[in-house]
């Protein structure tokens, strides 16, 4: 035997402990729930990001409610979200404050095995007796980000930085450009077209 296999032992065992304690508060004991509606709150920061290896956020300061219905042969969850997450805008690079929010709504039933195939349906196996909600809640908030961040400084024009000011001064010169080329035009089709209208 490996003189350090103990050591070993406990250092894996302090990880599942870890890795159990990550979601231990998204762990809903149902069996123990009274029938009806039940309301549960999380507050929803970068920690809970770095469990699923997701890092897209500088910060994030997000309010989750469920709404948690035990029926005596299903079980309804309601999700909502509201609140902000820290990303660099897609034209300028400069950091800023998105404000996002959504729903989302799971039944879950319970059957033979496990089934998580349909988004909106999961199939826990008879005996099951508690549900972890901390993945639905990850994919709820990463999928109502938009693709495209834009500051709304960009929109509104207050946002002064070095990458927008070379942006307009690009574009100011494209618009010359073209209007230069309208300016451009031959005398002879000017010639032709007065031809074409006189007629």
């Amino acid at each position: 035997m490996h003189p350090n296999s103990d050591i070993c032992l406990q250092i894996g065992i302090d990880q599942i402990d870890v890795e159990m304690s990550k979601t231990k508060e998204f762990l809903i004991p149902f069996v123990g729930l009274k029938l009806g509606k039940h309301h549960f709150e999380y507050q929803i920061n970068n920690t809970f990001f770095k469990n699923f290896d997701y890092d897209e956020f500088q910060s994030s300061d997000i309010k989750v409610n469920l709404l948690f219905e035990k029926k005596s042969n299903m079980l309804e969850l309601e999700f909502k979200h509201k609140g902000t997450v820290n990303v660099p805008c897609d034209v300028t690079g400069e950091d800023f404050d998105l404000p996002i929010k959504g729903k989302m709504k799971l039944i879950v039933r319970f059957g033979e095995e496990f089934n998580d195939d349909n988004e909106e349906l999961l199939i826990l196996p008879h005996g099951e007796h508690e549900i972890d909600v901390a993945q639905y809640i990850y994919e709820m908030i990463a999928l109502s980000v938009p693709q495209k961040r834009i500051h709304p400084g960009v929109k509104d024009g207050s946002l002064q930085t070095e990458a927008l000011a070379k942006l307009n001064e690009l574009s100011v010169k494209e618009q010359k450009e073209e209007s230069n080329k309208e300016e451009d035009i031959d005398p002879r089709w000017e010639k032709l077209k007065k031809l074409l209208t006189d007629k």
